[in-house]
């Protein structure tokens, strides 16, 4: 008699939920991109991108770009459409980076980066010699993780930043920042609901 296989059949994996966020300005304003709806993903309301973009408007294009915990890519996908030289994405999770690079072929987008590896491990890895200087970094960190002043001072500490770089960095409201890099000046803060978000200026030679 043939031998029975008492193994079970393994049920494909459940495919991620999607959601979806919306390009508000430059060469692919209305587009709309998906992205997995994981736990603590949560993209930066368009509220509140209207207001970061609005700010950034000047400094945009040519900007060498880095999205820190890039998640939905809609912070690095809104500075491509409005004339980012480049933009590096970060981010652990495979859905997302997965994600991601099916919308940058969507978009036929050229100039990104994608780097599948946990922020502080990436930023832990780089050595302080490398070429590249960002000139606007978006660190988007989950909340509640203790995260943001951490991953602040490794940028400095690896020398990322270019001299008169901007960064932009959302946190829950009411988060301590203890740890910023004295160099970094606030330029620009306000709140929204729960979320406190801040663009400060790199100032060069300190």
């Amino acid at each position: 008699m043939p031998r029975r296989n008492n193994h079970r059949s393994r049920r494909p994996a459940a495919p991620v939920a999607q959601s979806s966020v919306r390009i508000i300005g430059g060469e692919w304003r209305g587009r709309k991109l998906d992205f997995p709806a994981i736990e603590g993903l949560r993209p930066t309301p368009d509220r509140v991108r209207e207001t970061l973009f609005n700010w950034l408007q000047a400094y945009l294009p040519g900007a060498r770009c880095l999205d820190l915990f890039s998640g939905s890519g809609a912070l690095g996908l809104e500075a491509l459409s409005r004339g980012a030289a480049s933009v590096t994405f970060v981010d652990q999770a495979p859905e997302v980076i997965n994600q991601l690079r099916s919308n940058l072929n969507t978009l036929k987008a050229q100039n990104a980066e994608l780097i599948g590896q946990s922020v502080p491990t990436w930023l832990e890895q780089r050595a302080t010699n490398e070429e590249v200087r960002y000139d606007l970094v978006f660190i988007d960190p989950p909340f509640n993780k203790g995260m943001a002043g951490p991953v602040c001072a490794l940028l400095e500490q690896h020398r990322l930043l270019a001299d008169e770089a901007l960064i932009y960095l959302e946190t829950e409201t009411g988060l301590q920042l203890d740890q910023l890099p004295a160099n970094w000046q606030p330029y620009r803060e306000k709140q929204a609901g729960q979320v406190t978000y801040r663009l400060f200026m790199r100032q060069p030679g300190q």
